[in-house]
């Protein structure tokens, strides 16, 4: 969108927050980037010059507006909705194997080499693997700094960087304020005390987001000692590269409201990445709904509740085994199934906050499975032990960089995956925008209800015209019925 001059222009001066993240603002005279919605006067048309990317405005010599805060707007939506190479850099550069692996590394898991890559994302972004990752260790630094007390020596390291001398220099031009500087500036604002060990910051999102079905799906599907719903938000534990960490998700008005505990600092980045990703923030709700809405009969759906998103996963390979679990049997039974798997299998964690008690057991934990212990039809045992063996041995990658044909191909392949199950994993798992459940009971009944044709290959024939978003479908589809996936807890 960056290349469209008029249209950026039009978005800056009306200050139009849905473009928040498609583009950013760089100002001649200033040498500062904001983003589209930024609430100061807007500058001149001719001073303006328009970037795909934050790192694109950094290596330009642009530092950030420290009054709409560039580097926190929600990521492009294109990330999540695209499967070639480039976007999947993206959505593994936002989960730091950059600052993991280095850019071999990153090239590597997409099968490239590094010099193609690094061509690809210059051509489309303005800026390499390298200025990208260090756009992104800039912004992880800003929040260790603004909402710790760290010493900022462990600041520096945890952010991903390799001295301090490289972080101080960093932090310096793109906020144009020193690591101390910016610490103080924050502990002016008034805000409530920090819980000693515990980060608190805001997960943006463009407006609308209807919390009803995805947390309500979080919260009705959650696993006992992995999941819970407590105090109006959802908590859950997560296994993270250098430790584990506990999050609680709070939907507010304006934002997610999120509280990250972590045993590494160094997990930060990862860790507020698979929130995004598992909340579905950086979608274009707009752009959804106005395509899904076009169907007459769809459209009292969309117009009643806007805004829904598709609730996701923090791990691959934990919704695979769940989905597996939950094949033909009730939503309580699959979350039955799973907390066995997880209190015989799982680590055990220490929630003083909460009754959160194990983190999923990875596939490796689950390789010594006896299949005699578990109460499901020997047939689904077959099914469980042959997937859980292929994400240990890693023939069967289910991460967000995968290819989603490729994908599916491979799961259909495995005994007892049939097309629900390969495209219930395509969407909460791989992040697929136009995966399709027709088989589906819930999609069956909602489309004879609607008057849709309720036949898989006909309604599939119908669900063309809403592609690519045919997984946002399912979600409005699925809210015909009075299930408590519909639903915040009380």
């Amino acid at each position: 969108m960056y290349t469209d001059t008029e249209r950026c222009v039009r978005a800056v001066q009306s200050k139009d927050a849905r473009f928040d993240g498609w583009f950013f603002t760089a100002v001649l005279t200033t040498r500062i980037y904001c983003r589209p919605s930024c609430p100061v006067v807007p500058p001149k048309v001719e001073n303006m010059t328009f970037y795909p990317s934050a790192a694109a405005c950094q290596q330009a010599g642009f530092r950030a507006c420290k009054r709409c805060r560039p580097d926190t707007s929600p990521g492009s939506p294109e990330w999540n909705a695209r499967a070639d190479s480039v976007a999947r850099a993206m959505r593994l550069i936002g989960d730091g194997v950059v600052d993991r692996e280095g850019v071999p590394g990153l090239a590597a898991r997409l099968g490239y080499s590094a010099r193609q890559l690094e061509r690809q994302l210059l051509a489309e972004l303005g800026a390499g693997p390298l200025a990208l990752a260090r756009a992104q260790r800039a912004q992880t630094a800003r929040l260790l700094i603004e909402t710790t007390e760290l010493p900022m020596a462990d600041v520096a390291f945890a952010a991903g960087f390799s001295s301090i001398r490289t972080f101080n220099d960093t932090v310096r031009e793109v906020f144009a304020l020193a690591p101390s500087e910016l610490r103080t500036r924050a502990a002016r604002s008034a805000k409530p005390p920090a819980t000693p060990g515990v980060i608190t910051l805001r997960l943006p999102y463009r407006a609308p987001l209807n919390p009803s079905n995805l947390f309500g799906h979080l919260a009705a599907t959650a696993v006992p000692g992995v999941e819970e719903w407590r105090d109006g938000a959802y908590r859950r534990t997560l296994t993270l590269p250098y430790g584990h960490g506990i999050v609680a998700l709070t939907p507010r008005p304006d934002h997610i409201a999120c509280r990250l505990s972590l045993t590494d600092p160094r997990d930060l980045t990862l860790a507020i990445s698979r929130c995004r990703w598992l909340l579905d923030l950086d979608a274009d709700p707009v752009a959804v709904d106005d395509q899904l809405r076009a169907d007459p009969l769809l459209a009292p759906l969309v117009d009643k509740a806007p805004g829904r998103r598709v609730p996701r996963t923090v791990d691959g390979a934990e919704f695979a085994v769940r989905a597996v679990l939950g094949q033909q049997v009730s939503t309580a039974a699959a979350r039955t199934h799973a907390a066995r798997l997880v209190t015989a299998h799982g680590v055990p964690v220490d929630d003083p906050e909460g009754g959160l008690t194990h983190l999923f057991p990875a596939p490796e934990a689950l390789g010594g499975l006896d299949p005699e212990q578990l109460a499901l039809p020997r047939s689904r045992r077959t099914t469980l032990t042959t997937l859980v063996g292929a994400l240990a041995d890693g023939s069967l990658q289910l991460g967000t960089d995968t290819d989603w044909e490729r994908t599916r191909a491979e799961l259909i392949t495995l005994p007892g995956f049939g097309p629900w199950t390969v495209e219930v994993i395509a969407m909460r798992a791989l992040g697929d925008p136009d995966a399709f459940l027709p088989t589906d009971l819930g999609i069956r009944r909602a489309a004879e209800e609607l008057g849709l044709p309720s036949t898989p290959a006909a309604l599939t024939a119908r669900a063309a015209a809403w592609r690519p978003w045919r997984a946002y479908a399912v979600q409005y589809l699925w809210t015909v019925d009075d299930h408590p996936i519909n639903h915040l807890p009380v």
